[in-house]
């Protein structure tokens, strides 16, 4: 499948005024808020919550520089995903087509560089990302197993609110279904173009203490040991 383009937006963004942001990126329910938690906990750094970002992003966005993002608003909940298949979905997200780059870039730039910063963000792809980085090891792309992932959903939208909040009225084993075949696709095009930029990805399937990850990411990233 052929590279979405990105959004006009982020053409030409300077990767220097970056170089204090480290990413957390990659596939959804395989622990990067988890991750990004002790890492500032254990750092002293800030974290910058990308899904919580999203709703002030829906309040900016325009139609016309991204129109998949400005869909989203108003929409009720489990919109976005009624009468869809899980390619249908994966093929409307604004973060596949690069539109949530430059509102993210806007909101890094305003934050003090004096600090490390790490998102916290599954919406962005490996070649959206690339431009924005001097080295590859600001970033790490997590991907969880398939059982994994179903699993950590399973257990989220254990609460009936919760999956209410989340997918309306809708059968939710059937939403559940949808929401793992469109996750398995973004995984997938994470890994192509991890792969095509010289990213490494990390498989979460739980076999790993989420400590010692955290202290491998750590190191990655050149965190203060001493910290």
């Amino acid at each position: 499948m052929a590279s979405p383009s990105s959004d006009a937006d982020t053409r030409g963004e300077p990767a220097d005024p970056l170089t204090h942001v480290r990413w957390i990126a990659g596939g959804t329910a395989a622990g990067k808020s988890t991750l990004a938690r002790i890492l500032a906990d254990r750092h002293d750094i800030a974290v910058y919550d990308g899904d919580r970002a999203e709703h002030d992003w829906l309040a900016r966005c325009t139609p016309q520089r991204h129109p998949r993002l400005a869909a989203l608003r108003g929409a009720p909940p489990g919109g976005m995903w009624r009468g869809r298949t899980a390619r249908q979905v994966f093929r409307a997200m604004a973060g596949l087509h690069g539109e949530t780059v430059g509102l993210l870039v806007e909101d890094l730039l305003a934050l003090p560089s004096d600090r490390v910063v790490v998102v916290d963000y599954f919406g962005i792809l490996p070649g959206h990302l690339a431009p924005l980085l001097r080295r590859p090891d600001q970033a790490v792309f997590l991907l969880p197993t398939p059982r994994f992932r179903r699993d950590a959903l399973a257990a989220r939208y254990a609460d009936p609110a919760r999956a209410r909040a989340t997918w309306g009225g809708d059968d939710p084993e059937a939403a559940l279904a949808a929401r793992l075949g469109r996750d398995a696709l973004w995984d997938e095009e994470v890994r192509r173009q991890a792969d095509g930029h010289g990213f490494d990805t990390v498989t979460i399937d739980g076999g790993v203490p989420v400590a010692d990850l955290a202290a491998r990411v750590a190191a990655r990233f050149g965190l203060d040991p001493g910290a």
